[in-house]
């Protein structure tokens, strides 16, 4: 990781600077993961009527604060698992390519570019799992990804399961502290700034030096103006949104 200390005062702060990122309704304006179930239904690699009246009610269990991750990702594999390495590949693509790719908005890619810019270490944390959202990294420029991360049965493909600790409410604290560790740091050690839209991800809010309320769900903006937290709408214009980095 790089500082931003070269040219900078005694009194800067002359940590690592890290900046996290959640990807749904932050860095892209909708759910991947439930858009990635509707995309299987419409596609027919699922039971279209049943599957998507299903994966609204995780949907709603997810924005509640009431998901059970491990059932949820059981459900949202069942099209990766029935199809197989080589078919599950090429429907991810069509999936980036007809929904992901046009989601892909203007104000985000320059929030990424402002911290890329200034020699921050970019990480997405997200909730939705790993198959999904590596392509979607890549396609945001982000090197470094953290979400749930998936078993893999004697074959080498997914067989349903979540290996290790899914990155969902205090996992994401978790997961950010061994990924720190792997590189011999610890939250001290580094600046972090985190942009989240939900109050699932308040557990790593609270812990980041930076907390950044982004396109929050009412009850984190409610929360974030409490705590003076700053309120980023990245994809609605806002009296709150400054244009300019936290710090």
């Amino acid at each position: 990781m790089n500082t931003s200390c070269a040219d900078s005062a005694p009194s800067s702060d002359c940590r690592p600077r890290l900046a996290l990122f959640d990807l749904d309704h932050t860095l892209l304006p909708l759910d991947s993961d439930y858009e990635w179930g509707q995309f299987t239904a419409r596609e027919g690699l699922v039971d279209g009527e049943a599957y998507t009246r299903r994966n609204a009610e995780f949907f709603e269990q997810y924005r509640a604060g009431t998901l059970d991750l491990h059932a949820y990702i059981l459900f949202a594999t069942e099209a990766i698992r029935k199809l197989g390495p080589q078919a599950a590949h090429a429907a991810r693509e069509r999936f980036l390519r007809d929904v992901i790719a046009p989601a892909i908005q203007a104000p985000a890619l320059a929030l990424l570019e402002q911290h890329r810019s200034q020699g921050d270490t970019l990480v997405i944390v997200t909730a939705t799992n790993e198959f999904i959202t590596r392509p979607i990294a890549a396609r945001l420029g982000v090197e470094h990804l953290l979400a749930v991360q998936l078993q893999r049965d004697g074959s080498g493909w997914y067989n349903g399961l979540i290996d290790g600790v899914p990155t969902l409410r205090e996992g994401k604290v978790h997961r950010v502290q061994a990924w720190l560790g792997e590189r011999g740091l610890d939250w001290p050690q580094v600046h972090t700034t985190f942009y989240s839209d939900s109050t699932n991800d308040l557990a790593l809010l609270e812990k980041v030096d930076v907390p950044v309320a982004t396109n929050p769900d009412p009850h984190l903006r409610q929360l974030a103006r409490s705590r003076g937290w700053q309120v980023l709408d990245l994809f609605e214009p806002s009296p709150e949104t400054t244009g300019d980095l936290p710090t």
